[in-house]
C-alpha cells in the first residue's frame, strides 16, 4: 500500500517518502540577491522532507519580484547557494530550485525596470516594494523578438541551479507570474503565436520547459501550476481544455514531475491527474488559505493517485514535519508576523519536537 513513507523513484532521485516541501517566499536574501548562511540553515534543517523544492528565485533581474528574493543570474549567487545545496546534501537531502520570472508582479522601484509581460495590463492588487506596498504598474508588453529571451531564461537560471548544486529545478508556472500570465486569458491579449488560442497560450509555457530540459535534463525538470487559480487578478476562462493541451505537450518532453495546486474543482484535477502519465506533485491546500495541508488531505490525494504531496505552511514552524506526520505528533503553528520580516526569528527558531520524559 502506497503511503507518504513509501519510497519513490523521481528521475534520477531516489526519494526516501512522499513528503516535499512546497517552495515559499520569505525573503532573507542578502543584498543582490544572494543566499545566507541562514538559508543554508533553513533548508539543512528540513532534509527530512523526500524533496525540497526551494523559494521562488528570479532568473533574472527584471525577473524579480518581491523585494529580498534571491537569483540565479549572476555568478555571485552561484557561489552563495553553493553552501546551501551543500548543507541540504549533508543532512540527507534533495533540492530543486524554483525558478520563477515574476512578470507584470514587479515594481521599479524593486529592480530598476519597468516590468514586463504578455500584455500591457496591470495585475490586480499591490505589489511589494522596498518602500511598502504600491500598485501594481503598468507592464510593458513583450515584443514577439522579445518572448524567445525571456523563455530562455528559465533554462540559463537552470544551467547555473545545477553548477550551484542543486538536483533540478522547477519552473514556477502558477500564481500569476510570467507563465501564467501567458497561459492566461486576460493577462495575454496578444494576436500573435503567443496569444489568442489555447495553442497560442500555452506556447510561452511549453517553450520554457523545454529550454529547461535541453539546458539540464528532462529528468532534472519539473513544473508548477495553478489550474484556474486567479492570482493577481489572472483568468482563464477554458480552464481544463487550457491545462489538458499544456499537459499533452510537456508529456512529450517527459519531465520530472507536474506540480499542482488545488485552485480547481477536484473533479477537474482528477481528469488532469489522468491526462498526466509522468509523476504527479499535488499541493492539495490552497496557498493563504486559513487551513494547512495534514496526513489526511495527503493520503486523500495518494489515494487520488497523486505520487507526491507538497506540504508548505507546515514545514515553516515543523522542521521535522516528516517525524511529526510519521508518528502522529502535533503540527506547531507558524507566526505569521514573521513570514516575511527578515532575520532568524521565525525562521530558524522553530526546534524540533521536544519530547518530555
Amino acid at each position: 500500500m502506497t503511503t507518504l513513507f513509501t519510497g519513490f523513484q523521481l528521475g534520477g532521485l531516489r526519494l526516501p517518502n512522499r513528503v516535499v516541501m512546497a517552495p515559499m517566499t520569505r525573503v532573507r536574501a542578502a543584498e543582490g540577491g544572494l543566499a545566507t548562511p541562514s538559508m543554508a540553515r533553513y533548508y539543512a534543517q528540513r532534509a527530512s522532507a523526500g524533496l525540497i523544492v526551494s523559494e521562488g528565485v528570479q532568473p533574472s533581474l527584471i525577473g524579480q519580484s518581491n523585494p529580498g528574493t534571491p537569483g540565479l543570474y549572476t555568478d555571485e549567487q552561484v557561489a552563495s547557494w553553493r553552501p546551501v545545496t551543500e548543507a541540504v546534501h549533508a543532512n540527507g537531502g534533495r533540492i530543486f530550485a524554483q525558478i520563477m520570472h515574476g512578470g507584470r508582479v514587479s515594481h521599479p522601484d524593486t529592480t530598476g525596470l519597468r516590468p514586463v509581460g504578455p500584455s500591457a495590463v496591470p495585475a490586480t492588487g499591490e505589489v511589494f516594494t522596498p518602500t511598502g506596498p504600491q500598485a501594481a504598474p503598468v507592464p510593458r508588453a513583450l515584443r514577439t523578438d522579445e518572448v524567445g529571451e525571456h523563455a530562455g531564461s528559465y533554462a540559463e537560471a537552470a544551467r547555473r541551479a545545477v553548477d550551484a548544486g542543486f538536483d533540478g529545478v522547477e519552473l514556477h508556472g502558477a500564481n500569476g507570474y510570467l507563465i501564467s500570465q501567458f497561459l492566461s486569458s486576460n493577462a495575454n491579449l496578444r494576436t500573435d503565436r503567443y496569444g489568442g488560442s489555447v495553442a497560442g497560450r500555452i506556447r510561452f509555457a511549453v517553450e520554457a520547459a523545454a529550454a529547461t530540459v535541453d539546458a539540464v535534463g528532462a529528468d532534472r525538470t519539473g513544473i508548477r501550476l495553478s489550474p484556474g487559480g486567479g492570482f493577481w487578478g489572472v483568468e482563464e476562462t477554458d480552464t481544463p481544455e487550457l491545462y489538458t493541451a499544456l499537459l499533452a505537450e510537456l508529456a512529450q518532453l517527459d519531465l520530472a514531475y507536474v506540480h499542482l495546486e488545488a485552485t480547481a474543482p477536484e473533479e477537474t484535477l482528477v481528469a488532469l491527474r489522468r491526462a498526466w502519465p509522468g509523476a504527479l506533485v499535488m499541493n492539495p491546500v490552497l496557498p493563504m488559505s486559513a487551513k494547512q495541508t495534514g496526513r489526511a488531505e495527503a493520503e486523500h490525494w495518494l489515494g487520488l493517485g497523486a505520487d507526491l504531496i507538497s506540504f508548505g505552511r507546515a514545514f515553516i514552524a515543523n522542521p521535522d514535519l516528516v517525524e511529526r506526520l510519521r508518528t502522529g505528533l502535533p503540527i506547531a503553528p507558524a507566526d505569521e508576523a514573521t513570514y516575511f520580516e527578515g532575520g532568524d526569528r521565525g525562521y530558524l527558531t522553530y526546534p524540533a519536537y521536544q519530547y518530555t520524559a
